[in-house]
Order: C-alpha cells, then structure tokens, then sequence
C-alpha cells in the first residue's frame, strides 16, 4: 500500500475515533448531570435513558484503547514510561521518617482502641470511626494512589516484629500471596456483615484483634514474609501505590508519570498477585452494589430461602469475586488465541493485570472523594479533641453541591483510560510484533468495558443502608 495512502486512513481512524471520543464524553456529561440531580423530563432537560448512559461509558473505554492502539512507536512508549525525575534522600533520614512514622501511627491506633472502647458510641461523632474510615479506608488510600505509598513508613506490625526474635516457622514459598488473598476477603465479609461504621466498640475490638494476629503472624513467619505475603494491608498499599507518581528506590525516591509503574514486571509475579488485583476492583463493586435497589434485592433472595445474612454476604463476596476472576482469565485465553502465541494464558493475565490498578484507583476515587471531603470537619473536629470530643452536633459535614457527583464518572473514566495505557504499553513490553501486541490487548480492553459499565450502572442507581446490617 502506498505510504500516502496509508497515512491518510491512519489519520481518517484517527479524527473518527477522537470525533467517537468527544461524542462518548458530553452525552456521558449529560447523562451523569441527570443522575446527580435527579431530573425527570421537563421543557428545558432531556433525559438520557440509562442504557444510553452505560453505553457511552463504554464507547468512550473502546474509543481510547482504538486510540492508543495508534500509538505503535516503542521508543515513544518507552521513553514516557522510563521518565523519572530522581529525589535522592539519605538512608539516615528514611529511617527517622520510619521511625517517626511507626510511632505516630502506634498513638492512633493506642487512640482508636480508647476511645472506640470508652468514648461516645456514635459512629459519626466517634475518633475510632472517623480516624480508620474517613483518614485512613478513604484518605490514606487516595495518597497511595495520588502520590506514592506511605505504609512503610507507617506499619507498626512490622517494625514490632523486627525488634523481637522471629522467623520461628519458615514461610511456605508455594503459598504465594494466596493468605493476603484470603485475609483481604475475610476483612471485605467483616466490614460489610458488622457494624464497625456505626459501633466504636465493635471497631475497637477489630483492631485490638487484627493487631495481636497480624503481631504473632509476623514474628511467626519473619517480618519481610509477613509485609510480603500475608499482611492484608502491606499488599493494599503497595498495589494502589504504583499508580502512583512518587516511587521508593534504594536511594531515595522517584517521581514518575502515574501509572509508569504498571508496565514493570515485578509488581504483579504470579497467579495470587492477579487474584489480588482483581479482587481491589470486586471489593469496590461490591461496595456499590450491597446498598443498591438490586444488590438489596439479591440479599433479601439469598436470606428468603433459607441462608443467614452472614452467610448470605459471605456467598455474595465470594461468588462475585469468582465471577470476576473468571473474566479476566476467560480475557487471557481469548488473548492468547487472538495474538496466536505460545505464551500461556497465565503468564497474560500476570503481564495485563497491573493495568487494572488504574481502574482500582478511579473506582476508589469515585466512592471516596465525595465522602472524604465532606467528612472532612468532622474528622478534624475529632483530631483536636480525641480525649474529650465535643457533643454530637460539634461534628459537622461539608454540603456538597450537586455538580460534585460528576466528579465520580470522571474518576471512572479516567482510571479506565489511564488502564488502556499501560495495558497498551505491557502488551509492547512483551510482544516484539507491533499487530500480536494489538490484537493482544483486545480481550482485556473488552473486560474493562464491562467492568466501566458495570461501575457507571451501580453510580446511576440510589443508595440506601447494607441490608440486615444493625448498628
């Protein structure tokens, strides 16, 4: 084919996607404009059905993997992904940041135990609550994907376990990381089936448990098996840490372009660090769907024919989190087939699975922004006075305006379209021909489709409270 020939369908496929792009983006905005305000009809507003809504969400994850497909030339991809802006620091002061670090989150968790156990039992007006779900579920996980992992410097498990004698029992290497796995679902099933939101007490307890089993693992089994292997926690922080741009090195640190950490392969190594990641995208879908009219509807079926609530969830966690294992393998078997390789499909899905902490971050982002800037009064209210918090009126909210709800499709679509990037750069990484590499990525941009329509469906439903959950 002659080169001005090509050229000129390349640049026609490129205006049409970008044409399919912007097209995608304003019927998104005014789709979500109408579910954030709930406008029904009327002389001035059109309502957007939500099929349309989904669709377009879709439209618009299709549209930047066709785009980014476009991008073939491996030294551009290399060059933007190996950008790093290099922020020496002493082995000196890492250890006194550590160290300060360890001790400051020690006091906190000391507090949280306190007063979850002796201060007011109001979940709103409670240090323990707001301390453990809006600083740290919400705040302390949008820094990690922000900027950079913080728990290293904060873990205290680890540092106790360091200072006394450990490695009693030597860590099965068989075992991979499947007990951060199972660790992280038991702590999903527990936060959805008790109160800890509304019951200080219970919240309190959590902790005090969580602390003695996560001591006596870690002295166990060696404190570098532990952050490694089995810490819940640790395995959180540092898969939500690489999307983002501030990096640990063994001199210091490292600011990256967001998600450039995504296409190094020791990040994601084996099949229990894919289960890992797809279930930080499944933990927050499940979090949407238990407190929507179907999520609800499912609960109350599962309890009508006999299973306890407990169980009923337990089944729910699991069954959801199979489901969305078995879609991203079923996308590495198709992969395989589409590229013609002889690479298994395991080795696929271990290579395309970091790309899934970008859509990770983007969901988080969109559940907890909203939350933790309006919770944000209360939380500091509760930081000043700890030891004598104020009456339950003192702890006030932000009041948001209704344009902020849009933030959330942003954050979807963005984390999906920031996901299609490093699977398109992973899927360079691995593949020497430029046309295997794209036909390579097609299964996976195919799964995050249904995983950003599945996101968008539960935003564009109402909420209401975790059925059979009592506080």
């Amino acid at each position: 084919m002659p080169a001005g020939r090509s050229s000129g369908r390349r640049r026609a496929l490129t205006g049409a996607v970008v044409l399919a792009v912007a097209i995608a983006v304003v019927a998104d905005s005014a789709a979500a404009s109408n579910v954030v305000s709930g406008l029904q009809g009327g002389s001035s507003e059109v309502s957007v059905p939500t099929w349309l809504f989904l669709v377009t969400g879709g439209a618009a994850i299709a549209a930047s993997g066709m785009l980014s497909m476009l991008v073939t030339d491996r030294a551009l991809l290399a060059t933007f992904h190996s950008w790093a802006l290099s922020l020496p620091s002493s082995r000196t002061a890492r250890e006194w940041l550590g160290r300060a670090g360890t001790t400051l989150t020690v006091l906190v968790l000391a507090l949280v135990v306190y007063t979850g156990l002796a201060g007011p039992q109001i979940g709103s007006a409670s240090f323990a609550v707001l301390v453990v779900f809006v600083g740290g579920r919400a705040g302390l996980t949008i820094v990690a994907y922000a900027v950079g992992n913080p728990w290293p410097a904060m873990d205290p498990w680890r540092r106790a376990a360091e200072a006394l004698p450990s490695g009693v029992v030597e860590y099965p290497e068989s075992l991979q990381r499947w007990p951060a796995v199972g660790a992280l679902l038991a702590l999903i099933w527990l936060e959805v089936v008790t109160p800890l939101t509304q019951s200080p007490s219970t919240l309190a307890w959590a902790v005090l448990c969580y602390s003695t089993l996560a001591l006596g693992a870690a002295v166990a089994v060696g404190p570098e098996a532990w952050t490694r292997n089995v810490d819940p926690l640790s395995a959180w922080f540092r898969f939500y840490g690489a999307v983002g741009p501030l990096q640990r090195t063994d001199d210091g640190w490292s600011l990256r372009p967001p998600g450039a950490r995504l296409r190094e392969t020791d990040l994601v190594t084996d099949a229990s660090d894919v289960a890992f990641v797809v279930l930080l995208v499944w933990e927050l879908t499940l979090s949407g769907f238990v407190v929507t009219p179907p999520g609800e509807t499912t609960v109350r079926a599962l309890v009508g024919v006999g299973l306890p609530p407990a169980a009923a969830y337990l089944l729910l966690v699991l069954v959801g989190f199979a489901l969305f294992v078995g879609a991203f393998r079923l996308a590495a078997r198709r992969s395989r087939d589409r590229a013609k390789t002889y690479l298994p499909a395991r080795r696929l899905a271990v290579v395309f699975a970091p790309s899934l902490l970008a859509i990770a971050g983007g969901y988080h982002l969109a559940h907890y922004f909203a939350f933790f800037v309006s919770q944000t009064p209360s939380l500091w209210t509760a930081i000043t006075s700890p030891l004598s918090p104020p009456p339950p009126p003192a702890f006030t909210r932000f009041v948001l305006p209704d344009w902020f709800g849009l933030l959330d499709i942003g954050f979807v679509l963005a984390g999906h379209v920031l996901a299609v990037w490093a699977a398109h750069a992973a899927s360079f990484d691995l593949f020497p021909g430029r046309l295997q590499a794209i036909r390579s990525q097609i299964p996976f941009v195919a799964v995050m489709v249904g995983y950003t329509m599945l996101s968008l469906w539960l935003l564009s439903m109402p909420t209401g409270a975790t059925p059979f959950v009592q506080g």
